[in-house]
């Protein structure tokens, strides 16, 4: 009932956190008037596109223009922008796992956080959101805004591995087979697939991997004094991500240019062999075509053994061209 009311306001989700590990789900009517504990943070995940998501965050979130600004930008890149004020804006990506979408086409989502809230917006459903309002309610979540924000980083990530590793699969599959049998053709359509969405994660995840690096050096004063080591694994994981990416297009390249030097060496084998038909029966051709012209003299046209002595030198040309071609190498 709490989730629906808030749907209809552009509030996606609204949690206080305890601090403890575990949140209780408010309303968007109880905004106003909140009050937070000590030990108390708060986390809301707006719907990007909504009106009301949009004039809630200008006129009472209590961010500058500047922020909402960046906040509700039509396309964004992965980046992290302090704010004064030890405020802390990050945009990041996660992969598309929802119905009919193409994982590489990559879901957005936008963070304001400071040391006592956290402000998220989506525009399409976001599959790390709902793993860590799983852990909230059953109180193994984050504890701190901090925290929140580290945990859906590290959810966003989680689900690039599954990814990364399908890929990785994909292309083990298509080598295995081409190994197995050399005259099998692999799935072209497949393999530009598998490298156009290579690149399209490669494209979002490399600037990811780099604000990572950025949290890793510099540290907000309101992070948990052990975040440091958990912004460096994430850092870390993508890299080897990126690393498995890279790797994965450059099998899927070496696969097609194997097949296409395969295609190569059996056309020019082909067309040795009718190269070599050819040379075999020009003479023949030039000498049945010199015997067929209608002109007085023609040797052996009154003999009765003229056929068969015209077939006699041809046979003898024929045998002498594979004597040839055999001592210059060419069979």
């Amino acid at each position: 009932m709490v989730e629906e009311r808030n749907a209809e306001q552009g509030l996606v989700h609204a949690f206080v956190l305890d601090g403890q590990g575990g949140a209780r789900a408010i309303t968007r009517d109880q905004l106003g008037g909140l009050e937070l504990a000590e030990s108390e943070s708060l986390w809301l995940h707006w719907d990007r596109s909504h009106l009301q998501t949009q004039a809630w965050l200008r006129h009472e979130a209590g961010l500058s223009e500047f922020a909402c600004d960046l906040l509700l930008e039509e396309n964004t890149r992965p980046r992290m922008l302090p704010l004064p004020n030890h405020e802390l804006l990050l945009f990041l990506r996660g992969v598309n796992l929802n119905p009919g979408a193409e994982p590489e086409d990559m879901v957005s989502v936008r963070i304001f956080a400071d040391a006592r809230r956290v402000i998220s917006l989506r525009l399409r459903p976001l599959r790390a959101s709902e793993d860590l309002i799983r852990d909230l309610q059953a109180g193994r979540g984050p504890k701190t805004s901090s925290e929140l924000i580290l945990s859906l980083a590290d959810y966003l990530t989680d689900k690039v591995d599954a990814l990364v590793n399908e890929l990785s699969d994909q292309v083990d599959e298509q080598e295995e087979q081409i190994d197995a049998d050399e005259h099998l053709l692999p799935n072209h359509d497949l393999l530009l697939q598998m490298r156009r969405r290579a690149a399209g994660l490669r494209r979002f995840l490399a600037p990811q991997r780099d604000i990572y690096a950025q949290l890793t050096r510099n540290q907000q004063p309101w992070f948990v004094a052990d975040d440091t080591d958990y912004w460096n694994e994430l850092n870390n994981r993508l890299t080897r991500y990126l690393e498995e990416l890279e790797l994965s297009r450059e099998r899927v390249s070496l696969v097609l240019d194997a097949e296409n030097r395969r295609m190569d060496e059996r056309m020019n084998r082909i067309m040795y062999r009718f190269s070599i038909i050819t040379m075999v029966f020009l003479p023949m051709s030039f000498l049945t075509g010199l015997l067929g012209i209608n002109v007085g003299g023609m040797p052996g046209a009154e003999s009765p053994f003229g056929f068969l002595f015209a077939c006699l030198i041809m046979f003898l040309i024929g045998l002498g061209q594979w004597w040839l071609f055999r001592r210059w190498r060419w069979l």
